[in-house]
C-alpha cells in the first residue's frame, strides 16, 4: 500500500478537506440545518427528524463533533447538541477565501 502523502499539504489544505469530508453526507447537512433553528437539540429529537436509526445519527453527530462544527453537552442521560458559532465563522471565512480565489481565476 502506498504511503500517505498528507504531510506534503498545508495545515489549511488538510483542514479544509477534513471539513468538506465531514459535510459530504446529506444527513450531516440536515443535522446542521436542524441545529441552526434551535438553541440545542437532544439526540432523540434528531432521530425523530431523520430517516435514520439512532446509532447512525450518533455516528453522524460524532463526525460533526470531531471536526468541531458542533458541540455536545451531556445533560444527565441525554446529550444536547448545538452548532459551534466560533468554528462556523472560521469555516465560513476559510471557504469564502478559497472560493474567492477560485472565482477570480475563472473570470
Amino acid at each position: 500500500m502506498a504511503k500517505s502523502k498528507i504531510e506534503e499539504f498545508t495545515k489549511e489544505e488538510v483542514e479544509l478537506a477534513d471539513i468538506a469530508k465531514a459535510l459530504s453526507h446529506p444527513a450531516r447537512i440536515k443535522i446542521l440545518n436542524i441545529l441552526t433553528n434551535r438553541v440545542e437539540c437532544i439526540t432523540g429529537e434528531l432521530v425523530d427528524l431523520l430517516p435514520l436509526s439512532q446509532s447512525t445519527v450518533s455516528q453522524h453527530l460524532n463526525e460533526l463533533k470531531k471536526i468541531g462544527l458542533i458541540r455536545g453537552n451531556i445533560d444527565g442521560p441525554k446529550t444536547c447538541y448545538c452548532i459551534d458559532p466560533e468554528k462556523m465563522k472560521i469555516v465560513k471565512d476559510k471557504y469564502t477565501k478559497l472560493l474567492s480565489k477560485i472565482s477570480s481565476c475563472c473570470k
